[in-house]
């Protein structure tokens, strides 16, 4: 288990995280998502005891990073695919990171053949496609086997089959009982992967839900319904307390109506129905409808000068 409390990061006046606290659970995959200059990365940072936090705490299994003893064999993570020496090899790389945690030999050969290089193992990785590289970083967090594991953009550069590799390489992970934690801007992928969401803005916590619920809160569902008879339909749901409302196609949406009473109603007055089909929204609509007002960077509309929304320009972090 991964655990923040009241996690501060300050660089001079500027507060990347602001008072985060939460948990990422094992058994579940959990997402962390944000806009960019939300100060994901730089909780991930704090996490790993790659930066130190102004204030407040961060706990792996109980215990702080720089107290975990061989720390690879109790959390592993990728954070920049492309971190390593491009001079070794990639087994090498792999045998540095395990000689420095005290991890058997053979564990390498394991975790190459895992990710699908084995055959590329004397290559060094500044000949590496991106994919590749991803793959590489991916091995080097499951080299010490370990029971947390944190994944920055794990999907970058990947070929659709990889994509569909690392999503059930993480879902397999967490049925094992380890806690996984997954950074993405890629929010179809994230909906397919993650059961839990932690989303971020401008440093404070904004969600920490279940993917299902954290959709539920955060859009509107209505139930869609066409028919040839769409003013005789309306009547009639008006007639039962619902106000509908016309699309330019001439379908109604429907809000506050289960669709099985729809039917119901249909049925009953003998109108046909060309369609009656519940519309439920995307994480990417959720997700934009409560990161709305924490957007670093806004992107203005055509002959517009670019502006951001808290303060002058200056360089992207995320």
């Amino acid at each position: 288990m991964i655990e923040l409390q009241a996690l501060t990061k300050r660089y001079g006046d500027k507060t990347a995280v602001d008072h985060l606290t939460f948990s990422v659970r094992p058994g579940i995959v959990t997402g962390f998502l944000g806009p960019n200059g939300a100060g994901k990365s730089t909780t991930m940072r704090m996490m790993l005891g790659l930066d130190s936090p102004t204030s407040g705490s961060i706990r792996i299994d109980g215990k702080r990073y720089n107290q975990l003893r061989d720390p690879l064999n109790h959390i592993g993570a990728l954070l920049e695919a492309k971190a390593v020496h491009g001079g070794r090899t990639a087994y090498n790389h792999l045998l540095c990171m395990a000689q420095s945690n005290n991890i058997p030999k053979k564990r390498i050969n394991e975790v190459l053949d895992l990710v699908g290089l084995s055959d590329v193992a004397r290559k060094r990785p500044k000949g590496f496609s991106l994919g590749m590289g991803q793959r590489l970083g991916i091995a080097g967090a499951l080299l010490g086997d370990p029971k947390i594991l944190m994944f920055d953009e794990p999907v970058n550069g990947l070929d659709p089959e990889g994509i569909h590799w690392i999503r059930n390489l993480m879902q397999h992970l967490a049925s094992e009982g380890r806690t996984v934690f997954v950074s993405s801007h890629l929010m179809s992928e994230m909906s397919l992967t993650a059961e839990h969401l932690v989303v971020i803005g401008r440093g404070k916590l904004l969600a920490d839900t279940s993917m299902a619920d954290f959709i539920a809160k955060n859009s509107r569902t209505f139930v869609r319904v066409r028919t040839p008879e769409p003013e005789r339909m309306r009547d009639i749901l008006v007639h039962s307390g619902v106000m509908p409302v016309f699309e330019e196609d001439g379908a109604m949406q429907v809000d506050g109506v289960d669709p099985a009473r729809i039917g119901e109603l249909a049925a009953w007055y003998r109108v046909v129905l060309h369609e009656l089909s519940p519309q439920k929204a995307s994480l990417e609509e959720a997700f934009m409808q409560l990161t709305a007002g924490s957007v670093e960077y806004q992107a203005q509309g055509k002959g517009e000068q670019p502006s951001r929304q808290t303060g002058q320009a200056g360089r992207r972090r995320r």
